[in-house]
């Protein structure tokens, strides 16, 4: 069963927490997942001010600057793993270092 690993942190603060020892830790995390035939792919994103809200309205399509929720935390990264089941997977996620300075929502994929 996938499931994708949402990380998230207030845009604020983040770029004070994501340093070199953080980045090295990640690292360390995605082996040690991949080593265990458990990561599917995984990726940071660039600010949500880079981001393109697509929307199709009336047939029009609808493109607005910025993301669509106007939220202190942002999703700045994810990871997608396959796992048994919930419970290892919220396993891996709470092995994750982003866990520590911010927050990691755990979805299963359809």
């Amino acid at each position: 069963m996938k499931f994708m690993l949402l990380l998230c942190g207030d845009p604020q603060t983040a770029p004070d927490l994501v340093d070199e020892a953080m980045s090295e830790d990640c690292h360390r995390w995605a082996e040690e997942v991949n080593a265990r035939g458990a990561l599917v792919t995984q990726g940071g994103l660039q600010p949500a001010e880079s981001a393109t809200t697509v929307e199709v309205r009336g047939g029009e399509v609808l493109l607005t600057d910025g993301p669509f929720a106007e939220t202190k935390e942002q999703i700045g990264g994810y990871s997608v793993i396959e796992c048994a089941d919930i419970d290892e997977a919220l396993e891996l996620a709470a092995k994750h270092p982003w866990a520590k300075a911010g927050k990691i929502e755990v979805r299963p994929v359809w």
